[in-house]
């Protein structure tokens, strides 16, 4: 039987020639991960199942959103998750110092690769599917049934082809893209589905536009995203990861519920304004209303807070000063290329228009700390979410926006794209 990229994979891991949608598998596990928020809520639950996890290189423990620890709840869940990982001799635990946002930091330690079967106790964990990996967020009792055994029970989905034509323009990115498709199909549109990512565009993306696009693939209720392995996909796992891959290719007559074909040159700046991913707005719109003034810019996060994210932001800012009345966060996902930023001069750019530079931390996405807002506030933001108060008060709004959006809207103080500066 025909099966898509997906279905492939769980049947490898389920050990059985042949998987179709609806059917319920059990599937072996090759990374299980959870963060200071989640992994506290599996600890107890994973405590009665056993001692001891199922494999101490394949258990991940990433204390990212409360750090560093913004009160003293915070760091009581980060301290559990650190003597949880001691407990268990974790290879992957990473401290304040050493950490990152978790999903650019596992691609980047090289801990994921193509053809894996991975689950993780936070919603964006569908962002490896860039690798050409089957990847989905779980909740902390599957987490914890993860970490003890190794093995989870799945309903394997049915799929939606995007292929891919063209070529981006200057200045929009994998985040237009995401945004354009989640407005186009809705936040439900792929709900329990795979978003499968194929055709020749997906050449001309780069690795960082894929983890954005599939870090998002849950704001249109997806199962997951994935994309279809490549000489650039080889070529990322080959310089960051020492473990061995399978790439699954789709059947010729796999079935899809629905097919699209999305010709990348043709969109725009997309900004998805409040309070859903899914009310998606090109630039042309916005320009048709009246200006949006704004108060806090985010560049930044899961989503956006790769390398290309930075160069692309700072670009922008250089030689300009952010709005008078605009505050603007700039966080690095990583370690590594909060120091690039560094070593690129990229730092100095931001600091001398006027932004904040501050350490890795999931920080204001949730509301979290590092930028709540007020009651009333605007912010145009790089992150994957802007539900009512996600990012602080009910009353406050959140856009969501390409980095080159949201370093154009930090100077003009309304929001805007490069072409308007």
């Amino acid at each position: 039987m025909a099966m898509t990229m997906t279905q492939k994979i769980l049947a490898a891991h389920a050990g059985l020639k042949e998987v179709t949608a609806g059917q319920l598998i059990e599937a072996k596990l090759d990374i299980v991960m959870a963060n200071d928020i989640t992994g506290p809520m599996a600890k107890p639950i994973f405590e009665e199942m056993g001692s001891k996890v199922f494999d101490k290189d394949k258990v991940v423990i990433v204390p990212d959103h409360f750090t560093p620890a913004k009160d003293i709840k915070s760091a009581e869940n980060a301290k559990a998750m650190k003597e949880f990982a001691c407990e268990q001799c974790l290879t992957h635990y990473y401290e304040i110092g050493r950490v990152g946002i978790e999903h650019a930091l596992l691609p980047e330690k090289g801990i994921v690769v193509a053809g894996e079967c991975i689950i993780g106790a936070d919603s964006h964990t569908c962002t490896y599917g860039a690798l050409g990996a089957f990847s989905t967020g779980v909740g902390s009792t599957d987490i914890a049934a993860g970490m003890a055994i190794g093995e989870l029970w799945f309903k394997v989905p049915s799929a939606i082809k995007f292929n891919l034509v063209g070529k981006l323009s200057s200045h929009v990115s994998g985040k237009d893209v995401i945004l354009h498709i989640i407005g186009m199909i809705g936040v439900d549109g792929a709900l329990y589905k795979s978003m499968e990512f194929v055709g020749e565009g997906v050449s001309s993306l780069t690795m960082d536009d894929r983890f954005t696009i599939c870090n998002m693939a849950i704001e249109a209720g997806g199962k997951n995203g994935i994309f279809i392995v490549d000489d650039l996909a080889r070529a990322y796992m080959q310089e960051h990861s020492v473990k061995t891959y399978t790439e699954y290719t789709p059947d010729e007559d796999a079935v899809y519920d629905e097919e699209y074909t999305i010709d990348l040159s043709a969109i725009r700046p997309t900004i998805a304004f409040p309070h859903l991913p899914g009310n998606a707005k090109t630039i042309d719109e916005v320009r048709a209303m009246e200006p949006i003034k704004i108060d806090q810019v985010v560049i930044g996060s899961c989503t956006n807070g790769r390398m290309n994210d930075m160069r692309e932001a700072a670009a922008i800012l250089k030689g300009h000063k952010v709005a008078d009345h605009v505050r603007v966060m700039v966080i690095p996902a990583t370690q590594k290329i909060y120091l690039q930023c560094i070593t690129e001069g990229l730092a100095e750019i931001f600091i001398e228009s006027g932004c904040t530079f501050n350490t890795p931390s999931c920080g204001p996405c949730m509301g979290g700390h590092m930028g709540v807002l007020a009651a009333g506030e605007k912010c145009v933001s790089t992150t994957n979410r802007n539900f009512v108060g996600r990012m602080g008060h009910v009353d406050s709004k959140v856009y969501l926006a390409s980095p080159a959006v949201a370093a154009a809207s930090a100077i003009k103080g309304v929001i805007a794209c490069v072409e308007d500066i």
